[in-house]
């Protein structure tokens, strides 16, 4: 009877050990971010495109240092060196408690793939492109945030609102501080394997207190001759279409966007740094767009980043947009936007945070029926579909962020 009971243990402890080992070889973390505020801005337009009848608003704000959200990643050791991975991440308002887009459940992130610290990552879902992921450490969200401190109407797609879906992402591993990526996203679309496809390339180099990357990505609208966004368009900011505001209103239509772009940064001390950005992008026209002729803006940018005490840091930045002449524009549209961050840490997962922006737009550009208007001002992406009436806009908000 002992010679069992201690058979039985040994059997118990052996399967305890083996459970315990398989349980070190996988992890599952739930994690998320809640962030709410008040912000006010000192004109918005009674409609997007509208150059006249805007009011001053103030409101609760959301997600604006980092948007709210919840998820799930993990990865699973396959042995060799080889992990599974996946991460689900919902994005939701947390001064209403909605989704923050309507009807995708895991609208920031939703994907799968293989991890190797020798070969690479590959995955596959909805995720970032190459192009974002890999020049994002140095874009001017980063201190700004995306929604006060992105380019103007996030023109560039620098900050994170765009995301891709059916993506096949790969990114290599490090080499000499060199990082490689590539992404394509395939638009389903029957008789045509190009339309609604989108895909980038990206490159990035870290050595010491210097860092630079340079990508390109192109967006494919899945409507043949351009025109409404079909559902198979893969990049989108909401639904299937990519972001829309103020300065390409005119060009929505397009029958695809290019973007090239680098950035860069420097660290002189722990407690100061700076980062640069310079991004083309171009709308191309199609038989049914509301214009004629390739649309191009070129942004310029920098941000300066001083950690004034382990719990303060305060940062600003200024960044320029210039509009070609096309399409009957003879004044090219321009935006000067300046921005300020303030953010105090209460805790490591806990802090207060304001920000100041102001923008001024010059010169013409298209509205949505293809017309020539005055250029008015929108800042950052989070004054995307509430711009400016007029040439001049200022924002201001505050809030705090906890992370979990």
């Amino acid at each position: 009877m002992n010679k069992r009971v201690l058979k039985l243990s040994a059997l118990a402890l052996a399967a305890g050990l083996a459970a315990g080992a398989a349980q070190a070889q996988t992890s599952v973390t739930l994690y998320g971010i809640v962030d709410t505020g008040i912000g006010y801005q000192s004109n918005q337009a009674p409609a997007l495109g509208a150059t006249s009848g805007g009011k001053a608003a103030t409101r609760m704000i959301n997600g604006i240092w980092s948007g709210s959200r919840f998820g799930f990643k993990g990865s699973e050791d396959l042995g060799g060196g080889t992990k599974a991975v996946f991460q689900l991440e919902e994005g939701f308002n947390s001064a209403t408690g909605g989704q923050s887009v309507n009807g995708l459940a895991f609208n920031r992130q939703a994907y799968v793939g293989l991890s190797n610290a020798r070969y690479g990552t590959l995955t596959l879902g909805r995720q970032y492109t190459s192009f974002y992921t890999l020049l994002s450490p140095w874009s001017p969200t980063t201190w700004l945030t995306g929604a006060f401190g992105a380019h103007p109407g996030d023109i560039d797609s620098l900050d994170t609102n765009y995301r891709s879906n059916n993506s096949i992402v790969y990114t290599s591993p490090t080499f000499s501080g060199l990082t490689l990526s590539g992404s394509y996203s395939m638009g389903g679309e029957a008789g045509s394997f190009n339309a609604g496809s989108t895909w980038s390339a990206a490159a990035q180099y870290k050595n010491g207190p210097l860092g630079i990357a340079a990508g390109f990505q192109r967006v494919n609208n899945s409507t043949e001759g351009g025109g409404a966004w079909g559902s198979f368009s893969t990049v989108s900011n909401n639904g299937s279409q990519p972001a829309v505001s103020a300065l390409n209103n005119g060009y929505q239509l397009a029958q695809a966007q290019q973007r090239i772009a680098v950035t860069g940064g420097w660290q002189f001390t722990p407690s100061l740094d700076v980062s640069v950005s310079y991004s083309n992008v171009q709308y191309i026209p199609g038989v049914n767009s509301k214009f004629a002729s390739e649309a191009v803006f070129n942004t310029y940018g920098a941000v300066l980043h001083w950690k004034a005490t382990s719990a303060l840091d305060l940062a600003g930045g200024y960044s320029y947009t210039k509009a070609s002449k096309a399409n009957g524009v003879t004044d090219g549209a321009q935006y000067h936007q300046f921005v300020l961050s303030q953010y105090y840490s209460l805790s490591k997962r806990t802090a207060f945070y304001v920000l100041e922006a102001f923008t001024r737009a010059n010169g013409q550009t298209l509205n949505a029926a293809g017309g020539v208007i005055n250029a008015t001002a929108t800042i950052g992406d989070g004054f995307n579909g509430t711009p400016s009436a007029s040439r001049n806009l200022f924002a201001a908000g505050a809030g705090i962020v906890h992370r979990f």
